[in-house]
Protein backbone atom coordinates (compact mmCIF):
# COMPACT_ATOMS: atom_id res chain seq x y z
CA UNK A 1 0.00 0.00 0.00
CA UNK A 2 1.62 3.38 -1.39
CA UNK A 3 1.86 7.11 0.23
CA UNK A 4 2.06 9.93 -1.70
CA UNK A 5 4.06 12.04 0.11
CA UNK A 6 5.42 13.40 3.23
CA UNK A 7 2.18 14.93 4.25
CA UNK A 8 0.16 12.00 4.09
CA UNK A 9 3.12 9.85 6.25
CA UNK A 10 2.49 12.48 8.79
CA UNK A 11 -0.95 12.67 9.26
CA UNK A 12 -1.65 8.52 8.84
CA UNK A 13 1.46 7.74 10.87
CA UNK A 14 0.85 10.17 14.04
CA UNK A 15 3.00 10.73 16.78
CA UNK A 16 5.89 8.26 17.21
CA UNK A 17 4.70 6.36 14.63
CA UNK A 18 1.82 5.54 17.41
CA UNK A 19 -1.17 4.84 14.53
CA UNK A 20 0.85 2.08 13.35
CA UNK A 21 1.48 0.21 16.62
CA UNK A 22 -1.91 0.53 17.11
CA UNK A 23 -3.00 -0.66 13.90
CA UNK A 24 -0.79 -3.77 14.72
CA UNK A 25 -1.91 -4.69 17.87
CA UNK A 26 -5.66 -4.22 17.18
CA UNK A 27 -5.62 -6.18 13.92
CA UNK A 28 -2.76 -8.61 15.35
CA UNK A 29 -0.30 -8.08 12.61
CA UNK A 30 3.20 -6.67 11.98
CA UNK A 31 3.86 -3.34 10.01
CA UNK A 32 6.88 -2.18 8.25
CA UNK A 33 8.10 1.02 6.11
CA UNK A 34 9.67 0.37 2.56
CA UNK A 35 9.84 3.36 1.07
CA UNK A 36 6.54 4.60 0.20
CA UNK A 37 4.79 1.19 0.81
CA UNK A 38 3.44 -0.04 3.94
CA UNK A 39 3.57 -3.93 4.13
CA UNK A 40 1.77 -6.33 6.29
CA UNK A 41 2.78 -9.70 7.64
CA UNK A 42 1.18 -12.02 9.58
CA UNK A 43 -2.52 -14.43 8.93
CA UNK A 44 -4.08 -14.14 5.85
CA UNK A 45 -7.53 -13.18 7.80
CA UNK A 46 -5.73 -10.42 10.14
CA UNK A 47 -3.67 -9.17 6.67
CA UNK A 48 -6.98 -8.74 5.46
CA UNK A 49 -8.67 -6.98 8.35
CA UNK A 50 -5.71 -4.56 8.62
CA UNK A 51 -5.18 -3.82 5.04
CA UNK A 52 -9.07 -2.45 4.98
CA UNK A 53 -8.42 -0.02 7.66
CA UNK A 54 -4.87 1.17 6.76
CA UNK A 55 -6.48 1.78 3.33
CA UNK A 56 -9.24 3.72 4.86
CA UNK A 57 -7.12 5.68 7.16
CA UNK A 58 -5.08 6.62 4.14
CA UNK A 59 -8.22 8.27 2.52
CA UNK A 60 -8.56 9.74 5.62
CA UNK A 61 -4.79 11.16 5.26
CA UNK A 62 -4.95 11.75 1.83
CA UNK A 63 -8.13 14.47 2.29
CA UNK A 64 -6.00 16.14 4.93
CA UNK A 65 -7.22 14.66 8.05
CA UNK A 66 -4.86 14.44 11.50
CA UNK A 67 -5.54 10.41 12.13
CA UNK A 68 -5.34 9.75 15.66
CA UNK A 69 -5.97 6.58 17.49
CA UNK A 70 -10.08 6.59 18.11
CA UNK A 71 -9.45 6.72 14.21
CA UNK A 72 -7.69 3.76 13.86
CA UNK A 73 -9.82 1.88 16.35
CA UNK A 74 -13.27 2.94 14.24
CA UNK A 75 -11.30 2.09 11.01
CA UNK A 76 -10.29 -2.00 12.19
CA UNK A 77 -14.07 -2.10 13.83
CA UNK A 78 -15.81 -1.38 10.16
CA UNK A 79 -13.24 -4.12 8.61
CA UNK A 80 -13.93 -6.09 11.03
CA UNK A 81 -17.86 -5.88 10.34
CA UNK A 82 -17.33 -6.04 6.67
CA UNK A 83 -18.78 -2.70 6.31
CA UNK A 84 -16.05 0.32 4.36
CA UNK A 85 -15.15 2.67 6.94
CA UNK A 86 -16.07 6.46 5.96
CA UNK A 87 -13.40 8.57 5.89
CA UNK A 88 -13.60 11.40 9.03
CA UNK A 89 -15.74 14.27 7.90
CA UNK A 90 -14.59 18.45 8.67
CA UNK A 91 -14.48 19.25 12.02
CA UNK A 92 -17.40 20.40 14.14
CA UNK A 93 -14.93 22.55 16.33
CA UNK A 94 -11.69 22.01 18.33
CA UNK A 95 -11.00 21.09 21.34
CA UNK A 96 -8.82 23.55 23.87
CA UNK A 97 -6.07 21.28 23.23
CA UNK A 98 -6.26 22.07 19.27
CA UNK A 99 -7.80 18.76 18.27
CA UNK A 100 -10.60 18.55 16.01
CA UNK A 101 -13.99 17.60 16.71
CA UNK A 102 -15.89 15.23 13.97
CA UNK A 103 -18.58 12.83 14.27
CA UNK A 104 -17.10 10.32 13.92
CA UNK A 105 -20.15 7.17 13.43
CA UNK A 106 -22.42 6.67 11.09
CA UNK A 107 -24.65 7.34 14.23
CA UNK A 108 -23.06 10.67 15.07
CA UNK A 109 -23.47 11.79 11.59
CA UNK A 110 -26.98 11.03 11.47
CA UNK A 111 -27.09 13.22 14.41
CA UNK A 112 -25.54 16.09 13.12
CA UNK A 113 -27.60 15.83 10.25
CA UNK A 114 -30.46 15.67 12.11
CA UNK A 115 -29.77 18.67 14.35
CA UNK A 116 -28.78 20.66 11.32
CA UNK A 117 -32.46 20.23 9.51
CA UNK A 118 -34.87 19.71 12.40
CA UNK A 119 -35.89 21.86 15.32
CA UNK A 120 -36.82 19.05 17.81
CA UNK A 121 -34.50 15.91 17.87
CA UNK A 122 -34.15 13.11 20.28
CA UNK A 123 -30.58 10.98 20.17
CA UNK A 124 -31.03 7.87 22.09
CA UNK A 125 -28.10 5.61 22.83
CA UNK A 126 -26.06 3.80 25.17
CA UNK A 127 -22.84 5.62 27.36
CA UNK A 128 -19.82 6.40 25.05
CA UNK A 129 -21.87 7.04 22.02
CA UNK A 130 -20.57 11.01 22.43
CA UNK A 131 -24.54 12.19 22.61
CA UNK A 132 -23.92 14.49 25.43
CA UNK A 133 -20.78 16.21 24.02
CA UNK A 134 -21.65 16.29 20.23
CA UNK A 135 -24.47 18.48 21.75
CA UNK A 136 -22.23 20.72 23.91
CA UNK A 137 -20.22 21.05 20.65
CA UNK A 138 -23.13 21.52 18.26
CA UNK A 139 -25.02 24.38 20.56
CA UNK A 140 -21.34 26.08 20.91
CA UNK A 141 -21.19 26.12 17.35
CA UNK A 142 -24.64 27.57 16.81
CA UNK A 143 -23.94 30.16 19.23
CA UNK A 144 -20.81 31.41 17.50
CA UNK A 145 -22.16 31.31 14.19
CA UNK A 146 -24.64 33.43 15.31
CA UNK A 147 -27.79 31.32 14.86
CA UNK A 148 -29.10 31.50 18.62
CA UNK A 149 -28.31 34.16 21.20
CA UNK A 150 -27.84 31.71 24.33
CA UNK A 151 -26.81 28.14 25.05
CA UNK A 152 -29.44 26.50 27.51
CA UNK A 153 -27.95 23.08 29.05
CA UNK A 154 -30.11 20.91 31.56
CA UNK A 155 -30.41 17.82 33.31
CA UNK A 156 -33.27 16.25 35.53
CA UNK A 157 -31.64 15.88 38.98
CA UNK A 158 -32.34 12.23 39.47
CA UNK A 159 -30.90 9.74 42.34
CA UNK A 160 -28.89 7.51 41.15
CA UNK A 161 -28.22 5.31 43.70
CA UNK A 162 -27.91 7.86 46.13
CA UNK A 163 -29.72 10.50 48.21
CA UNK A 164 -29.68 13.86 46.73
CA UNK A 165 -30.62 15.41 50.87
CA UNK A 166 -27.36 13.72 52.19
CA UNK A 167 -25.32 15.51 49.84
CA UNK A 168 -23.47 19.08 52.01
CA UNK A 169 -24.75 22.65 51.01
CA UNK A 170 -27.70 24.71 49.79
CA UNK A 171 -29.69 23.71 46.82
CA UNK A 172 -27.59 24.63 44.51
CA UNK A 173 -24.56 22.94 45.88
CA UNK A 174 -26.73 19.95 46.11
CA UNK A 175 -27.58 19.85 42.84
CA UNK A 176 -24.22 20.97 41.03
CA UNK A 177 -22.88 17.19 40.96
CA UNK A 178 -25.70 16.37 38.48
CA UNK A 179 -24.50 18.89 36.23
CA UNK A 180 -21.23 18.29 36.42
CA UNK A 181 -20.45 16.71 33.03
CA UNK A 182 -22.38 19.32 31.16
CA UNK A 183 -19.49 21.27 32.37
CA UNK A 184 -16.93 18.73 31.93
CA UNK A 185 -18.19 18.95 28.30
CA UNK A 186 -18.18 22.71 28.45
CA UNK A 187 -14.35 22.48 29.46
CA UNK A 188 -13.12 20.38 26.40
CA UNK A 189 -13.86 22.89 23.96
CA UNK A 190 -13.70 26.62 26.01
CA UNK A 191 -10.76 27.71 28.93
CA UNK A 192 -12.94 27.75 32.27
CA UNK A 193 -12.31 31.55 32.26
CA UNK A 194 -14.74 31.66 28.79
CA UNK A 195 -17.37 29.08 30.44
CA UNK A 196 -17.27 31.29 33.45
CA UNK A 197 -17.73 34.84 31.49
CA UNK A 198 -20.35 32.85 28.80
CA UNK A 199 -22.04 32.02 31.95
CA UNK A 200 -22.02 35.52 33.96
CA UNK A 201 -22.90 37.47 30.75
CA UNK A 202 -26.20 34.60 30.19
CA UNK A 203 -25.30 32.87 26.97
CA UNK A 204 -24.48 29.98 28.75
CA UNK A 205 -26.96 28.39 31.02
CA UNK A 206 -26.38 25.16 33.34
CA UNK A 207 -29.58 24.49 35.40
CA UNK A 208 -31.33 21.74 36.70
CA UNK A 209 -34.59 20.85 34.62
CA UNK A 210 -36.60 22.19 37.21
CA UNK A 211 -35.71 25.61 36.44
CA UNK A 212 -37.10 25.44 33.11
CA UNK A 213 -40.78 25.06 34.48
CA UNK A 214 -42.79 28.62 33.46
CA UNK A 215 -40.26 29.84 30.99
CA UNK A 216 -39.99 30.40 27.19
CA UNK A 217 -36.81 30.06 25.90
CA UNK A 218 -36.38 32.11 22.39
CA UNK A 219 -33.34 31.86 20.20
CA UNK A 220 -31.54 29.38 22.38
CA UNK A 221 -29.94 25.87 21.69
CA UNK A 222 -31.70 23.99 24.11
CA UNK A 223 -30.04 20.56 25.21
CA UNK A 224 -31.42 17.90 27.62
CA UNK A 225 -29.62 15.54 29.15
CA UNK A 226 -29.93 12.32 30.63
CA UNK A 227 -33.36 12.62 29.34
CA UNK A 228 -34.24 9.18 30.47
CA UNK A 229 -34.45 10.05 33.82
CA UNK A 230 -37.44 12.42 33.02
CA UNK A 231 -41.34 11.33 34.07
CA UNK A 232 -43.87 11.81 31.10
CA UNK A 233 -45.14 15.29 32.76
CA UNK A 234 -41.16 16.59 32.97
CA UNK A 235 -40.52 15.79 29.27
CA UNK A 236 -43.88 17.39 28.02
CA UNK A 237 -43.07 20.57 30.75
CA UNK A 238 -39.59 20.65 29.15
CA UNK A 239 -40.82 20.43 25.18
CA UNK A 240 -43.28 23.25 25.40
CA UNK A 241 -40.77 25.46 26.79
CA UNK A 242 -39.44 25.81 23.24
CA UNK A 243 -39.87 29.59 21.36
CA UNK A 244 -38.95 31.03 18.37
CA UNK A 245 -35.86 30.67 16.52
CA UNK A 246 -34.93 27.80 19.18
CA UNK A 247 -33.08 24.48 18.59
CA UNK A 248 -33.94 21.23 21.30
CA UNK A 249 -32.04 18.20 21.47
CA UNK A 250 -32.82 15.61 23.94
CA UNK A 251 -29.92 13.37 24.53
CA UNK A 252 -30.17 9.90 26.69
CA UNK A 253 -30.21 6.46 27.57
CA UNK A 254 -32.79 3.96 28.15
CA UNK A 255 -30.42 1.48 29.81
CA UNK A 256 -30.06 3.26 32.60
CA UNK A 257 -33.31 4.67 33.61
CA UNK A 258 -33.17 5.43 37.46
CA UNK A 259 -37.07 5.89 37.69
CA UNK A 260 -39.10 4.24 40.17
CA UNK A 261 -39.97 0.85 38.52
CA UNK A 262 -43.87 1.63 38.03
CA UNK A 263 -42.91 5.16 36.00
CA UNK A 264 -42.54 5.64 32.76
CA UNK A 265 -39.38 7.38 31.06
CA UNK A 266 -40.43 10.65 29.49
CA UNK A 267 -37.77 9.79 26.87
CA UNK A 268 -39.31 6.31 25.87
CA UNK A 269 -42.64 7.61 25.50
CA UNK A 270 -41.35 10.90 23.63
CA UNK A 271 -39.91 8.47 21.54
CA UNK A 272 -42.44 7.02 20.62
CA UNK A 273 -44.95 9.73 19.94
CA UNK A 274 -42.67 12.03 17.89
CA UNK A 275 -41.15 9.42 15.58
CA UNK A 276 -43.25 10.89 12.82
CA UNK A 277 -43.89 14.38 13.94
CA UNK A 278 -43.24 16.99 11.71
CA UNK A 279 -39.60 19.22 12.39
CA UNK A 280 -38.78 16.37 14.55
CA UNK A 281 -36.12 13.37 14.77
CA UNK A 282 -35.64 10.19 16.58
CA UNK A 283 -31.62 9.67 15.97
CA UNK A 284 -30.79 5.92 17.54
CA UNK A 285 -27.18 4.88 18.46
CA UNK A 286 -26.18 1.78 19.20
CA UNK A 287 -23.02 -0.08 20.03
CA UNK A 288 -21.02 0.73 16.74
CA UNK A 289 -20.71 4.22 17.77
CA UNK A 290 -19.14 4.29 21.03
CA UNK A 291 -16.42 6.10 20.57
CA UNK A 292 -15.08 6.77 24.38
CA UNK A 293 -13.11 3.99 24.95
CA UNK A 294 -13.02 0.65 23.20
CA UNK A 295 -13.83 -0.86 26.58
CA UNK A 296 -17.16 0.89 27.15
CA UNK A 297 -18.23 -1.85 24.05
CA UNK A 298 -17.15 -4.50 25.76
CA UNK A 299 -18.69 -3.48 29.14
CA UNK A 300 -21.99 -2.80 27.70
CA UNK A 301 -21.97 -6.44 25.86
CA UNK A 302 -20.91 -8.03 29.24
CA UNK A 303 -24.22 -6.53 31.34
CA UNK A 304 -26.28 -7.21 28.19
CA UNK A 305 -25.25 -11.08 28.07
CA UNK A 306 -25.56 -10.87 32.14
CA UNK A 307 -29.28 -10.00 31.63
CA UNK A 308 -30.27 -13.24 29.46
Amino acid sequence: MSMRGLDDRVRLFGELDGNLTHLERGAGVALHIDGDEVVITGQAQHVAIAAAALEALLKAARGGSDVNSLDVELALRAARDGVEADAPEGSLATTRRGRPIRARTPGQRALVEAVNNHTLVFAIGPAGTGKTFLAVVMALAALRAGRVHRIILSRPAVEAGEKLGFLPGDLQEKVDPYLRPLFDALGEVLETQAVTRAVERGQIEVAPLAYMRGRTLADSFIVLDEAQNTTNEQMKMFLTRIGAGSRMLVCGDITQIDLPAAVESGLVAAARMFERVEDTAVVQLGDADIVRHPLIRRIIDAYQRGKR
